[in-house]
């Protein structure tokens, strides 16, 4: 009798397109590069714009909008008059959507989750409410990596950042629960190999494991030694990191050559060349600290690889490597509200002292010019709809993978909606729909199995006709075959629909708007039908009035 696959997810958070070495990336992250030599490296994969809505739809296989961060909750309750009550916008994963653990469940699969949970913080949306047996999770969107959790004058923990961590339907006390050399990246590890080897719990089933790291996401924190290896590397600043990737991916097949690649606009007053030595210095710095996160990542990929390796189960564990969004290149500092709260919390409970970056009390992140470096040749990053924000990298080591073209590359259009049908596929598993599910009615899927392309298959699974849209922020994609319609609203982008055709120009360069106007009539069309099939709810003409009216992004080169 054939055993049961196992099945490995690993979540990066606001990890750039090319950041790590098997993408065309100067960090080091062996682990990483051995899982794509091992397996495939997938390079039209699509997320959601940001890291919670791409988390819904990973584990629901539907659209986020109908799985219930139609925006992400922080963003929806600041607006109640648009999304209070409205189905999809519930701020946490919601029961329409039967959830992949909970079906793994059903069907003689033992779960387990550490990390970022980001789906929900009353204790009802939970994990162990949703399939997992194991857990330990940071809930919200994001923590400080080191155990430094800063309180107020009233001697309670501050919401920006809330160290609210929970173990099997447990909430913590960060002061008692979490260790002193609590390091986010290692941590979230130990625990994962702890469910690994939870015995009790699994008997003799098949796993189904879900890591989810809070790295590379800001504050850059990291240990000394790591940083210090990347001494020097940075100095020459974004532009020529930019270019460095872009060859060696092209050189890698990552990107196909004669792209044209964006050009990179910043928010920020100058370009690298107008930088005091001291102000390089410090953005140096920080990409120092950035690398050594995503080195420490891969460090600790290495020790869950090891630990299968030992317990003989490496090669019946299908393994996905994958980021949760574009890199993050800080649009907050563009919204008027947000950044004056950001900055507030920084300067009141965070050093930022030259010599104290990336330390645990230490609060940096880098410009949108090092997060354009990662994205290259897509335009911008995280939180937008163009292909900077939800391009992303996949890696998929199938298990038992003696059949397949090892190291190869697939390019054909994936979504991380894609991910729970190929799972279920994989272990022999109907999705339940249209049957009730645990006594309640469900959502069909969205997605599509990713099995025929694992398996050397050529084609598209998803054919010319099929329809995907994405939309956050107020900004809005629609996608058909290879061609893209873009909405990006001012002061943001155009404040019109724009037509891209990503198969010869991924880079969104070349507007097709006026030259192909039917086509373009064609695609808002099915805009309008995505809408209706998801619930969406429109936004454009209230969100942006959190953007600071001076917003004026400068083109640099």
């Amino acid at each position: 009798m054939t055993k049961k696959p196992n099945f490995l997810v690993i979540v990066a958070d606001d990890l750039g397109f090319t950041d790590t070495s098997a993408f065309g990336g100067e960090i080091n992250t062996p682990n990483i590069e051995k899982l794509a030599q091992t397996g495939l490296r997938f390079t039209d994969f699509h997320t959601a714009s940001a890291c919670s809505p791409t988390r819904s739809m990973l584990l629901s296989g539907t659209d986020n909008h109908i799985a219930g961060l139609g925006q992400m909750g922080e963003f929806a309750a600041r607006i109640p008059e648009l999304f209070a009550n409205k189905p999809g916008y519930e701020g946490y994963l919601n029961f329409k959507v039967a959830a992949l653990p909970e079906i793994l469940s059903e069907n003689g699969y033992y779960n387990f989750i550490s990390g970022k949970w980001h789906l929900g913080l009353s204790p009802d949306h939970w994990p162990d409410k949703r399939g997992f047996h194991n857990s330990f999770t940071l809930l919200p969107g994001a923590g400080n990596h080191y155990k430094y959790f800063p309180k107020d004058a009233n001697d309670q923990y501050l919401n920006f950042l809330a160290p609210i961590f929970s173990e099997n339907g447990k909430r913590l006390d960060p002061a008692i629960d979490i260790p002193d050399d609590f390091y986010s990246t290692k941590h979230f590890t130990d625990k994962f190999i702890q469910f690994l080897n939870d015995d009790e719990k699994r008997g003799d089933k098949p796993f189904f494991g879900l890591l989810t790291y809070t790295a590379p996401h800001w504050p850059f924190q990291a240990y000394e030694e790591k940083i210090a290896k990347y001494k020097g590397i940075y100095n020459d600043g974004p532009k020529e990191l930019r270019r460095k990737r872009l060859d060696n991916a092209i050189k890698l097949g990552i990107i196909p050559e004669g792209v044209n690649p964006h050009a990179v606009e910043t928010q920020r007053e100058k370009e690298w060349s107008e930088l005091t030595d001291k102000e390089k210095e410090v953005e140096c710095r920080i990409m120092e600290i950035y690398a050594a996160m995503v080195e420490i990542m891969d460090d600790e990929i290495g020790n869950v690889l090891k630990e299968l390796e030992r317990k003989d189960e490496l090669d019946n564990t299908f393994i996905l490597f994958m980021s949760d969004n574009g890199a993050e290149g800080m649009m907050m500092e563009a919204m008027a509200t947000t950044a004056e709260r950001f900055k507030y919390f920084v300067e009141t409970y965070y050093h930022n002292q030259f010599d104290n970056l990336g330390k645990k009390d230490s609060f940096v992140w880098y410009s949108d010019q090092w997060a354009q470096a990662a994205t290259a040749p897509y335009y911008m990053y995280k939180m937008w709809a163009s292909e900077g924000g939800i391009r992303c990298p996949l890696i998929i080591k199938p298990n038992n993978n003696k059949e397949i073209d090892n190291g190869k590359i697939r390019s054909q259009f994936v979504t991380v909606m894609d991910i729970l049908p190929t799972i279920l596929e994989i272990a022999n598993i109907k999705h339940p729909y249209p049957e009730e599910f645990q006594n309640r009615k469900i959502e069909p899927l969205r997605g599509v199995s990713l099995l025929p392309i694992i398996n050397g298959d050529e084609k598209n699974i998803h054919d010319s006709e099929r329809i995907v849209g994405w939309e956050l922020f107020a900004q809005q994609a629609i996608r058909k075959g290879n061609y893209k319609a873009l909405y990006i609203p001012k002061p943001m982008g155009p404040d019109k629909w724009q037509l891209f055709n990503l198969e010869v120009d991924p880079g969104e360069t070349n507007d097709l708007s006026e030259e192909k106007a039917e086509l373009l009539k064609e695609m808002i069309n099915h805009w309008s039908e995505y809408v209706a099939e998801t619930g969406l709810v429109e936004c454009t003409d209230v969100f942006y009035e959190e953007l600071k009216g001076d917003y004026q992004p400068k083109v640099l080169y």
